[in-house]
């Protein structure tokens, strides 16, 4: 029998429409030269990178996959173990691999213009939060 978390999945998962959300307003309203708009660029990406690995990291703990070694391999590990397809895989990567620029780099992050992976993530974390309810369910059977 698995023990699941769902209440913190579940919380992750509906948090995940804010992050949605913001995303699509920054992306409608940015402004390369507004401090705030950069700022609230990196926090939100921040945000949509952790909530991502959380929900991931519970997923492995409660199904018994193997450790991840990093915050990309969460991602890959979810992707081998059919949770999500191959392409959502590829957005999610692309979102995770900002971590480090963001948190360890912030100085020289290039704040100044939109990220490239902003384009169609809201709807790749929309998805996510759709699928994630979906394995746990056929995995329990």
């Amino acid at each position: 029998m698995y023990y699941i978390n769902e209440k913190q999945i579940e919380e992750r998962l509906h948090f995940i429409e804010f992050i949605s959300s913001s995303l699509s307003k920054l992306s409608e309203s940015w402004d390369a030269g507004d401090p705030l708009k950069q700022l609230a660029q990196e926090r939100v990406l921040h945000l949509a990178i952790e909530t991502v690995t959380d929900v991931g990291s519970l997923l492995i703990d409660a199904f018994m996959m193997r450790d991840a070694s990093s915050y990309e391999d969460i991602v890959d590990i979810l992707a081998g173990e059919g949770v999500f397809s191959q392409e959502v895989a590829a957005k999610l990567s692309e979102l995770v691999k900002l971590r480090k620029p963001l948190i360890q780099e912030y100085v020289g992050f290039p704040r100044e213009r939109l990220q490239p992976v902003i384009a169609g993530l809201p709807d790749v974390l929309r998805e996510f939060a759709a699928i994630v309810p979906v394995f746990i369910r056929k995995e329990m059977i």
